[in-house]
C-alpha cells in the first residue's frame, strides 16, 4: 500500500477547501466520540461522513455510487485511503493538510485496506464501524463552523441565482425537460452537483415528487433544485404560473407558508425533533390542510452534507443547536414551500435567496411567492 501526505504534493486545477482551523475542532468532536466509546480508531465510509470530516473534499465519482475512498481516523492522525486510479487527483485536490494518503489497486477492498492502516501484527483491535456511532457523527456535525457556514451561504445564495434566471424565462409550452435541464446547466457551472431536479406543469401539479417529463409547463409549474458542492447540499422550491392564479390556489400557497411559520416558530435551540414534527402535524390541521396531510411527503428537517440530516418522523428525538441549518418542506395538493435557512444567534437566516425574486413578508421572515410571469 502506497502512502503521501498533503504536503507534499501540488496542488493544480482545485484548491481543497478544508480550514485548518475546522478540521482541527472537528477531529477532537471525533476523538471526543471514541473516548466516549472506549476505542482508539474510527472507519468513515459515507459520503456525509466523509466530505463533513474533510471538510469539502469531492470523493465520489458517480452521484449514485459509494465513496470511491475510506477514512481511519485514528489518535495518531488521519488515515485516507483510495484506489490506484484515484489517488493522482485525491493528492493534488482534495487532500486536506495532515491528512495521509494510501492507496490500493482499483480492484481492492478500500474498506479492509483502511482496516489495516497502522495496525501492527498481531493487532486485532478493528476500527470502530461508522454505523455503530452514527447518532453520535450526526450530533458532530450539526453546528455548522465558520468556514462551513460561508461556503453554504455562498452556495445557496448561487442555486436561488439559478433558479431566478432558468424560471424567469419559461413559457408555457417549455417542458418539463427542457426546464431542469436548464436548471442543471446552471448548477454544475457554478461548479456544485445537481443532485435532485425535479418538475411539474399544471397537468402534474398532484406528484409531489414529479420527475421530469416531456409535457409543456401549461399555466403553472414548480421546480425543485438539490445541488451540492464541497459536500455542503443546498435545497431549493419555486413556483411559478403565467395567469394570476385562482383565488383556490393562492389561498392555498397563503396557508402552507403559515404553515411553515409555525415550522419555524419551533426550530429553536434546545428543541427536539420529534416534539417539531408533532408539531407540523398541527400546523396543518391548524390552517385548514387536515390532519393526514403530514402523511403525504416527508416534511424536511436539518440539513449540510445531506439532503435531510435526518429527515424528521416521531423518531428522531436529536436537539436543534445554534449555528444549525434546515430544510423544512411543508407541502399540500398543488403547493410547497421550501428553503435551506440557518439557525444563527438573530434567529432564522434564509440562505437560499435571490433578491430578484418576488417575497412576501410572513411572521417576520421574507418568504417566496409564485412568480407570475
Amino acid at each position: 500500500m502506497s502512502q503521501t501526505t498533503a504536503d507534499t504534493i501540488p496542488l493544480q486545477g482545485r484548491t481543497a477547501p478544508a480550514s485548518a482551523h475546522d478540521r482541527a475542532i472537528k477531529r477532537q468532536r471525533v476523538l471526543d466520540i471514541l473516548d466516549a466509546t472506549g476505542q482508539e480508531s474510527l472507519l468513515l465510509t459515507t459520503n456525509t461522513a466523509l466530505t463533513w470530516y474533510l471538510d469539502g473534499s469531492r470523493v465520489h465519482i458517480s452521484l449514485a455510487g459509494d465513496p470511491i475512498a475510506a477514512l481511519r481516523v485514528d489518535r495518531d492522525g488521519d488515515h485516507l485511503i483510495t484506489l490506484n486510479n484515484e489517488a493522482g487527483r485525491i493528492a493534488a485536490e482534495e487532500l486536506p493538510a495532515g491528512v495521509t494518503l494510501h492507496s490500493v489497486p482499483w480492484y481492492g477492498n478500500l474498506h479492509e485496506a483502511a482496516a489495516a492502516v497502522g495496525r501492527s501484527a498481531g493487532d486485532a483491535a478493528a476500527p470502530l464501524a461508522e454505523a455503530a456511532v452514527a447518532t453520535e457523527l450526526r450530533a458532530a456535525r450539526q453546528h455548522l463552523l465558520p468556514g462551513e457556514s460561508a461556503r453554504y451561504s455562498q452556495l445557496s445564495a448561487e442555486v436561488a441565482t439559478v433558479m431566478t434566471d432558468v424560471l424567469s424565462t419559461a413559457r408555457p409550452e417549455t417542458t418539463e425537460f427542457e426546464l431542469v435541464s436548464r436548471l442543471a446547466g446552471g448548477v454544475v457551472a457554478a461548479g456544485a452537483e445537481p443532485l435532485v431536479l425535479l418538475c411539474n406543469g399544471s397537468s402534474r401539479s398532484g406528484f409531489r415528487h414529479p420527475l421530469a417529463t416531456h409535457s409543456p409547463l401549461g399555466r403553472r409549474a414548480m421546480a425543485v433544485v438539490c445541488a451540492r458542492r464541497d459536500g455542503m447540499v443546498a435545497n431549493i422550491t419555486r413556483w411559478i404560473r403565467f395567469d394570476a392564479g385562482t383565488p383556490q390556489e393562492r389561498d392555498a400557497e397563503a396557508r402552507i407558508a403559515a404553515v411553515e411559520a409555525d415550522i419555524f416558530d419551533a426550530t429553536v435551540p434546545g428543541a427536539r425533533l420529534d416534539r417539531i414534527f408533532a408539531e407540523i402535524q398541527a400546523a396543518y390541521a391548524r390552517h385548514g390542510f387536515g390532519a393526514d396531510q403530514w402523511e403525504q411527503h416527508h416534511q424536511g428537517g436539518p440539513a449540510g452534507y445531506a439532503g435531510r440530516d435526518p429527515r424528521v418522523t416521531a423518531a428522531a428525538t436529536d436537539t436543534v443547536v445554534l449555528n444549525q441549518a434546515f430544510t423544512w418542506n411543508p407541502s399540500g395538493p398543488g403547493v410547497k414551500i421550501e428553503d435551506t435557512v440557518q439557525l444563527t444567534e438573530s434567529g432564522l437566516q434564509v440562505l437560499t435567496v435571490d433578491p430578484r425574486w418576488p417575497s412576501a413578508t410572513v411572521n417576520g421572515l421574507q418568504r417566496p411567492l409564485t412568480l407570475e410571469l
